[in-house]
């Protein structure tokens, strides 16, 4: 079979690092970077070190609101389609190139294969909620990571059919956790000992574009015990230097600034963090996955199995929520909620299924 598979961020490259080897063992795969992130030297950092294909097609469509830069991914991924004919599309996760990816795919009739599926945070206001929804329901093949993300397709009469994959995303850290563990350089960049820092990602529009929240959100991290490091989003530099914030961050000394990081430096920093502050959906899971605490900086998830085990905390931006968060006591287990790190030999095998045309039963 061949497959088109359309990616932009940094986790959907995350991801592929996973499935993409083991589906080319078996199918030609196209990959496509819309561009929706990051910038080309990013892009290549992960191709280097995870081990990614370099994508056949780089379309370089990071800016915009969501609207223009999704009908602009639209109009540049119909002519590619329209060339390439795949049999099938993957799309991951849940942003504007999932959603583009789909509905480009869906209007030329050709089948769509979505894992993440049925990953819900019930809060409609959030622009990836709207994406994974609306690709949910106009994919073929449904691949989960959990029983909950089934259970949110059954009770929506999702037509596609549904298969627990397990997380893509644990495959990836069995891969390259034990790796990360052993590269001081970027503890040492940010200066700072194992265990001793909180890492922080802030990203999310609803937290950077508001310049109120804004204010909250810098005034929680200035409030914060420890040192933190914060790889700095080029959205969220933006915003701060905007509203004036950026100097205040850099004067603070327990505030490590840094560049956007790779995926091993970041997770070098992640794995001997004293704890996680997030507003990033995939970075909850990669806090969980690590065993580290996570606190997440918004009033819902789709996580919702890390807030249940007890490993992830929702405060939005609550600064003494937060601080109360960060001072919990931990528990003792840490459940295998997401798989066994498989994932990506699943998910191959049930896109195997789709080029047959048979369907195995529907999960849940």
């Amino acid at each position: 079979m061949r497959f088109v598979t359309v990616i932009g961020n940094r986790p959907q490259f995350v991801k592929a690092a996973a499935v993409s080897r083991i589906l080319r063992e078996h199918h030609e795969e196209l990959l496509v970077n819309t561009g929706q992130h990051y910038d080309d030297e990013l892009s290549t950092i992960f191709v280097t070190e995870l081990g990614i294909p370099r994508p056949e097609h780089e379309l370089r469509l990071g800016t915009g609101t969501n609207t223009a830069q999704t009908a602009r991914m639209l109009t540049a991924l119909e002519p590619i389609l329209a060339a390439e004919r795949p049999d099938a599309l993957l799309v991951y996760g849940d942003t504007n190139s999932t959603l583009a990816g789909a509905l480009a795919a869906a209007q030329a009739g050709i089948p769509i294969a979505h894992v993440e599926a049925g990953m819900r945070s019930f809060d409609r206001c959030m622009p990836e909620e709207l994406n994974r929804v609306l690709t949910d329901h106009m994919s073929q093949l449904l691949l989960c990571s959990s029983d909950t993300a089934v259970e949110n397709l059954v009770r929506e009469h999702a037509v596609g059919e549904r298969v627990m994959v397990g997380d893509v995303m644990v495959d990836v850290a069995h891969m390259f956790q034990p790796r990360a563990l052993g590269d001081d350089a970027p503890l040492r960049d940010a200066g700072v000992e194992p265990g001793g820092y909180v890492l922080v990602t802030a990203h999310r529009a609803g937290n950077v574009d508001d310049p109120v929240r804004l204010r909250a959100l810098v005034d929680l991290l200035l409030a914060l015990p420890m040192p933190a490091v914060l790889p700095l989003h080029p959205r969220t530099g933006a915003r701060l230097d905007a509203a004036g914030l950026l100097d205040t961050l850099q004067a603070a000394d327990h505030i490590r600034l840094t560049p956007p990081l790779g995926y091993l430096a970041f997770t070098a920093l992640l794995v001997r963090a004293r704890a996680m502050l997030t507003d990033s959906g995939g970075v909850q899971k990669e806090a969980y996955l690590a065993g580290v605490p996570c606190v997440t900086l918004r009033d819902t998830t789709e996580w919702v199995e890390t807030v249940d085990s007890g490993w992830n905390v929702l405060v939005d931006l609550d600064r003494d929520a937060a601080l109360a968060a960060l001072d919990r006591t931990m528990p003792s287990a840490r459940p295998e909620l997401y798989g066994d790190g498989h994932a990506a030999d699943r998910v191959v095998a049930a896109l195997d299924r789709l080029g047959t045309g048979s369907s195995a039963p529907h999960a849940g």
